[in-house]
């Protein structure tokens, strides 16, 4: 399994503008060969900005690394660069990229 993280430092006033290009944006994994699941999560706020990730879980790394690929990836960042996206970051974002070694889940009774 492969975890891809961005994070991103959100200027305080643009909090809401974010979470909504974020809930309105078309993300194209739906159906993607080895994609399992998406997470955007809000983080702590600090005096400059608020902390955010995306946690983007899926079967392999090279299914990751095809999906960057692909015409869905372009897709969806089509308009990653306009300029009411640009207000709102403190720079761009920093990609994180995690191989699974190890789970543990709650058991059924938890």
């Amino acid at each position: 399994m492969f975890i891809a993280m961005n994070r991103f430092k959100v200027r305080p006033d643009a909090t809401e503008t974010f979470e909504k290009i974020w809930l309105e944006r078309e993300s194209h994994l739906d159906g993607l060969p080895g994609f399992i699941e998406f997470r955007m999560l809000r983080g702590p706020a600090e005096e400059d900005h608020v902390l955010y990730a995306s946690h983007t879980l899926w079967r392999s790394r090279e299914d990751f690394t095809a999906w960057t690929k692909s015409e869905a990836f372009r897709a969806a960042h089509a308009n990653a660069g306009q300029s009411k996206r640009a207000q709102v970051y403190l720079g761009p974002p920093k990609f994180e990229g995690f191989e699974v070694f190890q789970t543990v889940k709650a058991s059924e009774q938890a």
